[in-house]
């Protein structure tokens, strides 16, 4: 495989209704850790990436379970810091046939949130790397953050390191505080080679309408991202359509800058859990793109792993590259 992938953003902890409850319910809560950095980096490592986590957490049970979840994945956590402050929390109940699911955040003031702009050194921490991932919570989470965020591309493109950047635009986060996320957004992307984002990131980025009906259009938008940002190289992407809370139907696209490739409409029924759906994605095109596939192959083995983690409770895809050949031979018998 390709050289290590470095991801950094905030570890959360899930709090989930059982079943299909709604939130307390009957007062029981299921536990996971998630973050959509950390579900990029342990789809990665379940595929055989070298992934370091770059975070901070609480010095207290919360945030050294949260460790020893993500390390247990294969993840280093060697530059997971422990400091003061409290864990990040999101309370999920899981939605049902024409009920959607609903999300209540509670990571104001977390350890992560509160960190310094300067507590991490990027210059050691991306020293070997061959690809930073990030996100666009990290920089909605507040002021240090956004610096931190935009301190870390800034160094991964001064040491030729790839950046990988998710928008996961967040309006709820960036409102409560003085924040102007065009401009941060803007500067990231420009240090971006791939980028996870539709016509929607793009018209924000821009400040100009594209539409995302049909291929055509979306191709539109692509081009006109990658105008704006040279050193741009792909766009990736899924379209989703919902006929319940347990069917969906997932069509999976990239752009280069000399073409564009989207697959034909999947439909995934039976949905066990859709959180860290488009991390999974990132992680199978990312898998693609560090192991030289082909841009067709790159597609399925995203579509691939984003299908296969609609399967499987929790936030981070746990799938290894068998899971992935065995779903694109369409193989749903038992395996013995």
């Amino acid at each position: 495989m390709a050289g290590r992938i470095v991801c950094f953003g905030e570890l959360l902890l899930r709090l989930t209704a059982p079943g299909r409850e709604l939130l307390m319910q009957t007062g029981n809560l299921d536990v996971h850790v998630g973050g959509a950095e950390a579900n990029v980096g342990i789809g990665l490592a379940n595929l055989g990436h070298a992934v370091s986590m770059v975070s901070a957490v609480p010095d207290n049970p919360l945030g050294r379970a949260a460790i020893r979840f993500v390390r247990g994945q294969g993840l280093n956590t060697h530059n997971v810091q422990l400091r003061d402050g409290r864990m990040g929390l999101y309370f999920l109940s899981a939605g049902a046939g024409l009920r959607a699911s609903d999300i209540v955040y509670d990571r104001a003031a977390s350890s992560f949130a509160a960190a310094p702009a300067d507590a991490f050194d990027w210059r050691a921490i991306l020293d070997g790397a061959a690809m930073l991932h990030l996100s666009g919570i990290t920089p909605a989470l507040g002021p240090a953050t956004a610096q931190a965020a935009l301190s870390a591309a800034r160094a991964a493109r001064g040491l030729g390191v790839q950046v990988s950047f998710d928008g996961n635009y967040r309006a709820r986060l960036w409102e409560t505080w003085d924040s102007d996320p065009r401009a941060v957004l803007t500067e990231l992307v420009s240090l971006t080679d791939t980028m996870f984002g539709n016509h929607r990131d793009i018209s924000l980025l821009l400040g100009e309408q594209f539409s995302g009906d049909g291929p055509n259009r979306r191709r539109e938008a692509a081009e006109a991202a990658f105008a704006a940002f040279p050193n741009l190289q792909r766009i990736a992407s899924t379209a989703r359509h919902i006929d319940d809370t347990d069917r969906h139907r997932i069509a999976a696209r990239v752009d280069t800058r000399e073409r564009g490739y989207q697959t034909e409409d999947v439909v995934v029924a039976g949905i066990v859990d859709r959180i860290g759906g488009g991390d999974a994605y990132a992680a199978g095109i990312l898998h693609g793109v560090l192991s030289g596939q082909d841009l067709e192959a790159t597609v399925a083995t995203g579509l691939a792993l984003t299908c296969l983690k609609h399967s499987l409770p929790g936030d981070a895809s746990l799938f290894s590259q068998a899971d992935i050949a065995a779903f694109l031979q369409g193989a749903l018998d038992v395996r013995r």
